[in-house]
């Protein structure tokens, strides 16, 4: 996931909404020279590796994020980190990446797709296995969502497998580990902490961890939902794809639509972001439901 997409075309530029940096450097006082040109490069850069497309009024969130990659590799300017990020096929392209990436996320987020997600379940007969994808698992209050509504529905012995995927590292190993303070799950009702979760103590005191069940029906792993390498070998029943197409241009959602198409199950479900609408990808999916789509 970490290599070069095929595709080298900068994302379009488009009005600048929050700030627009003048054509020298920025912003006097910074600790470093940040100009239009470095963040035209990065632009550039993380459309190629992410397809993430950075409007213009992305300055400011761009300069402090990345400031810390800065100190982190010893670089003295953004024009000599970015040189020497262009440069070089190592480790530190992921935290590029996981620098400029955007993580929000709680537990069921969008009710309303978990109790469609629950019916969907119980609509098959029992003992149906389901193998269902969250690709935007971030730091796993969604897959672990997901997973709970799964248990409920089917039963704790039901053949389900959730696989949970992101592009960001460091928040797919937060979600594998499962642990959380408990304002995060403060929206939970007590009967489903109870069965789901554990409380920690003495020096764990306000943080709870998803119980084992929960755990082993996940697998963790990194993909990069621009590039053609998925690593999938069956279909999947369910496609979570939440509020993640808000951040590719038109030609990008398409080319991500297309692949979830090849890999989901003919009659399959897709729940996308309330913010998010694909009527015009009406020969792959149909609308049935809001933010709800089946395959074609």
């Amino acid at each position: 996931m970490r290599q070069t997409v095929s595709s080298t075309a900068p994302p379009p530029r488009a009005p600048a909404r929050e700030e627009a940096a003048p054509s020298g450097p920025l912003a006097q006082g910074r600790e470093f020279v940040w100009t239009n040109a470095d963040f035209a490069r990065v632009q550039a850069l993380i459309y190629q590796r992410a397809g993430i497309s950075l409007h213009d009024g992305k300055h400011a969130m761009v300069y402090s994020r990345l400031s810390r990659r800065l100190r982190e590799t010893g670089h003295s300017s953004f024009h000599d980190y970015l040189g020497w990020l262009e440069n070089h096929d190592g480790p530190e392209w992921q935290e590029f990446v996981n620098a400029l990436t955007t993580n929000l996320t709680a537990f069921f987020r969008e009710q309303h797709h978990f109790e469609i997600f629950a019916s969907h379940l119980r609509s098959k007969p029992a003992g149906t296995p389901w193998h269902v994808w969250c690709n935007a698992a971030s730091t796993g209050e969604e897959p672990y969502s997901i997973v709970i509504t799964a248990l409920e529905a089917l039963g704790a012995n039901a053949p389900f497998k959730l696989t949970a995927s992101d592009i960001d590292s460091r928040v797919l190993a937060t979600a594998a580990e499962g642990v959380y303070r408990l304002d995060s799950v403060k929206g939970l009702s007590q009967e489903r902490l109870q069965r789901f979760f554990l409380r920690g103590k003495a020096s764990n005191a306000g943080l709870v961890r998803a119980k084992p069940e929960l755990r082993r029906a996940i697998e963790f792993l990194s993909v990069n939902l621009i590039r053609d390498d998925w690593p999938f070998r069956e279909p999947f029943d369910v496609v979570f794809c939440r509020n993640v197409m808000i951040y590719f241009d038109a030609p990008t959602q398409r080319r991500v639509l297309e692949r979830i198409h090849r890999v989901l199950k003919p009659g399959g479900m897709l729940f996308v972001g309330h913010a998010e609408n694909f009527s015009e990808s009406r020969d792959l999916f149909t609308l049935r439901g809001k933010t709800v789509y089946e395959r074609r």
